[in-house]
């Protein structure tokens, strides 16, 4: 009966796993300045899921919205195309942006558009606007902001001392930024925010690295093994982490992203031919992990870390992703640990077929990163 009730709910996953391999939804990265009393945004973002309707905020892959195949259609335009219909766009986005300067609304003019060539249509293409706006005589604040649908924006402020920097998920309006500079954020708040960041890599965007905390769990669903396995993950990853974000190591995506598939498999089908946590699987788990720590590090490059506050936000983002992988592994344990793990057939119906399907899944990731 539990055999049955896991094989059914793994066909569900798989079949969602199937339908999200498209095109990854990032945060837009607005870069704010003031020049001679005109306020100008400089923004890198998603323009096809845009105009295609699509509710950023909602998915984490654009095959997963409904407008999924008007999003492709886009994608497969050459950039002078596409321009034209981002602009037929523009009223209904500028109507649907928040720019006011001490209480007073603004009105964004679009002012420049840059399109890359369509290149790989798996890859997300990543645009840049720039809108403009005059500023009231004397004004000393600045809102921003823009509907839900548009999902997160990075908010960077330019050519100030001290400058703002924030994260705003889908549908936030920052609080008001001091045009003179000044906002930037504590140590504290930096903390906090990276935490959330780092959580959200994980539960929900996280599949593979949640795949790969579980393939752990599977081995035994008890504590000690566990523990070792975890803490060696934990350490690897958090070097990489630092030395990528410091800039002493980098390694292109085309590598990371297949390994990291390729960890997948490693530990699952380790679960399937071994009962008891071997010596070599800790030193095995902490090379994927130093790999799993370039993954992360490719999170935060695409938004950056503030320089002043570049150790609170290290930390923070490292704390967030660790208690989302603990969350996992609560969950995980809550659910069939504590229940199923003490059992003499846990092995058979639990074990072998959950790592069985965690095989499959990173098996395909590696193919669709290589050369599906």
């Amino acid at each position: 009966m539990a055999l049955s009730r896991f094989v059914s709910s793994a066909a569900a996953l798989w079949l969602m796993i199937c339908a999200a391999t498209a095109h990854e939804v990032l945060p837009s990265i607005a870069d704010l300045s003031d020049e001679n009393g005109v306020l100008t945004m400089d923004v890198r973002l998603n323009i096809e899921g845009l105009v295609a309707g699509i509710d950023l905020s909602a998915v984490s892959d654009t095959n997963e919205a409904p407008q999924a195949a008007s999003y492709d259609e886009l994608r497969a335009l050459g950039p002078a195309e596409l321009e034209r219909r981002f602009r037929a766009f523009w009223p209904t986005m500028a109507a649907n942006i928040t720019l006011d300067a001490d209480g007073t609304a603004l009105t964004p003019e679009l002012t420049a558009l840059q399109i890359p060539e369509t290149g790989d249509r798996e890859i997300t293409r990543i645009s840049k606007i720039t809108f403009r706006a005059a500023l009231p005589s004397g004004a000393t604040t600045v809102r921003v902001g823009w509907i839900a649908a548009y999902g997160a924006l990075v908010i960077r402020q330019m050519g100030v001392d001290k400058p703002y920097d924030g994260y705003l998920e889908g549908g936030q309006t920052s609080e008001p930024i001091a045009l003179a500079g000044g906002g930037q954020k504590g140590a504290l708040e930096t903390f906090l925010r990276y935490c959330a960041v780092g959580f959200d890599h994980i539960l929900p965007k996280g599949l593979d690295h949640v795949l790969f905390v579980l393939g752990l769990f599977f081995l035994a669903a008890r504590l000690k093994p566990l523990f070792w396995q975890v803490s060696a993950f934990t350490v690897a990853h958090t070097v990489t982490l630092a030395l990528s974000s410091l800039g002493y190591v980098s390694v292109p995506a085309t590598i990371v992203e297949p390994v990291i598939a390729l960890s997948i498999v490693y530990v699952a089908v380790e679960n399937i031919f071994s009962d008891k946590l071997m010596r070599w699987r800790p030193v095995v788990v902490f090379g994927f992990g130093l790999l799993h720590g370039l993954g992360f590090a490719s999170v935060l490059g695409e938004f950056g870390l503030p320089d002043a506050t570049f150790v609170s936000a290290l930390i923070g983002f490292n704390v967030g992703v660790e208690i989302g992988q603990l969350t996992v592994i609560a969950i995980a344990f809550a659910l069939v640990g504590y229940w199923f793990g003490g059992r003499h057939w846990y092995r058979s119906a639990i074990s072998i077929p959950a790592s069985s399907f965690i095989a499959l899944v990173g098996a395909y990731w590696f193919l669709e990163r290589t050369v599906l």
